[in-house]
Parts: structure tokens; sequence; C-alpha cells
């Protein structure tokens, strides 16, 4: 784990390539609303990273499998070697068929179409895992840089307020971007039946915002939240861990937004 005083401002590139433990990212991002220049840095790595994942993403092409059995079924293999009673046979010259064998047998032709199948599939399966995972990256890619837009925005605020139950909220918000980053410490740890859950409450309806994650080493966060609207205020109420579609208890911190 990094030093909390020290270490922080050189765990940009490892945060833009998510390559740092749970623990060292809370403290980063944390360290993310206070700190421009990593912030400044961060935007920066983010764009580079995502120009070059473009330019290395490939596709595999669709008549790889028809192109895979058709090399299957001209590639020679070599027999099995006999033991016991019988001799070992020796495998045929390179690139010479025995006398008399001009015609593949069964068993091989076989062979060369279940490698093919084999070989077709496990492509199918590296280009399905290899789609998964720069979903992944991407939607982690757009929480990021949201993220890092408000965190920058050049009328970013920050508003912060204590939480009835215990603890504090904060509150970097921009009212350019119309998005804002929720952060909280020293919540009260909850049953597991039961989860912290943010809203947006307007003057018409009050809307559900996310569920917050669990909170690890006092902190909750952070989690971006865009589209704000005129008049909303921010919300946390104790929900089921399910989540609620309205809010079912009375609010432990409120916080005026002003957009």
């Amino acid at each position: 784990m990094v030093d909390r005083n020290t270490g922080l401002h050189t765990l940009v590139g490892a945060y833009v390539l998510d390559a740092v433990e749970d623990d060292d990212r809370a403290l980063f991002e944390r360290h993310l609303l206070t700190c421009e220049q990593c912030r400044d840095d961060v935007r920066g790595l983010r764009e580079a990273t995502a120009r070059l994942a473009a330019a290395a993403a490939m596709t595999p092409r669709p008549e790889l499998r028809q192109s895979t059995m058709q090399a299957a079924a001209v590639t020679r293999q070599l027999p099995p070697t006999v033991t016991g009673d019988r001799a070992a046979v020796a495998p045929p010259p390179r690139g010479r068929w025995p006398a008399g064998r001009g015609i593949v047998r069964p068993w091989l032709a076989g062979m060369a179409a279940g490698l093919a199948v084999v070989l077709a599939v496990a492509a199918v399966v590296l280009a399905v895992h290899a789609g998964t995972m720069q979903q992944r990256l991407t939607a982690q890619q757009r929480r990021d840089s949201a993220m890092t837009a408000v965190l920058g925005a050049h009328d970013a605020v920050i508003l912060t307020a204590a939480v009835s139950t215990g603890g504090t909220a904060t509150v970097v918000m921009s009212h350019q971007a119309r998005a804002l980053v929720f952060t909280a410490n020293g919540l009260v740890r909850l049953p597991g039946v039961m989860a912290y859950e943010l809203w947006l409450a307007g003057p018409a309806r009050t809307t559900p915002a996310g569920m917050l994650p669990p909170g690890h080493r006092g902190m909750s966060g952070p989690m971006i939240i865009g589209g704000l609207a005129k008049g909303e205020k921010l919300e946390l109420t104790v929900e089921p861990a399910s989540g609620s579609r309205q809010p079912t208890s009375a609010p432990i911190v409120r916080l005026e937004l002003g957009v």
C-alpha cells in the first residue's frame, strides 16, 4: 500500500491502467478531490490510453473457421508409435506420402475436422472474451472520464454536510457539466440486507441515483451522478440491499445543489 502523504502522486499511471489494488484506488480517488495536478494528469493519460487501445483492437476475420478447416484437412499428422509385439513405425519422409496411401484415412480426416472445430470455437471464445473486456474497459473509462471532468471543471464547487446517523457527505459539483461526484466518510456500517441509496429529489418527483458501494476503510464512493436538473437536491437514505424505486425511509443527509 502506498504512503498516504507522498506516494499517492505516483499512482496516476497505474490508476489510469486500472492496475491498483482496491485500498490504493480508494485513497487515490479521495486524493483526486483535492489535487488539481493529478486530475489533469489522469485526464491526459486516459485520453492517450484510449487512443492506444483503439489502435490495437483486433476483430477475428469471419472466414477464420473455413480457412482453419481447409488447412487442417491438408496437414499431414504423424502416425502413432506402436508398442508391444509390433515394431515402432517411423514417420514417412517430410513432404511425401507412403506409396498407395494417397487417400486420407477416415480417422485422420475426422481428427482434422475435430481440430478445426476446436480452433474455431477457441477463436470465437477469444473474440467474445476480448469484446467483454473491451466493454468493461470502455465503461470504466467513461466513468473515470466523467468523474475527472467534474473534478477538473473550472466551476467545480465542494459541498459538505453531516450525516444524521454519523459521518460526513462530500459533493464536488460542476454546474456546467450538470454532474457531481459523491463521497462519504464514517458512515455507519449496515447489516447485509440493507444499503445506502442516493436520490435526486426534484420539485415534481424523486428519482433513484444509484446504490452507494459498501464502504472501505471508512470511505464510501466515489460515485458519479449526471443529468442534474434545476431545483434538485441530493438525498441519502437507508434502503433494502436490492434498492428501492422510491425512498422507504427519511433522508439521513440532504444537500442543496443549487443547479
